[in-house]
């Protein structure tokens, strides 16, 4: 089961995608998992996914300070 928190999703999904797939999208179809739902969850807290690196990051980095 996935989890509900953002916080908590964000790193089980980083560690899936780690340990086990080579894309979001592998994950989502091995999990039975809304890939959009996982999408807009995380960025609604500030985390998107990069696919070159296969791992949600935060959005502060887009940015200078």
């Amino acid at each position: 089961m996935i989890p509900k928190d953002p916080i908590i999703l964000l790193s089980y999904i980083n560690t899936q995608l780690r340990d086990h797939y080579a894309s979001l999208k592998d994950l989502c179809r091995s999990l039975d998992a809304d890939q959009d739902h996982i999408v807009e969850t995380l960025g609604n807290v500030d985390y998107d996914y990069n696919p070159d690196h296969n791992q949600f990051e935060t959005h502060w980095g887009k940015y200078p300070h």
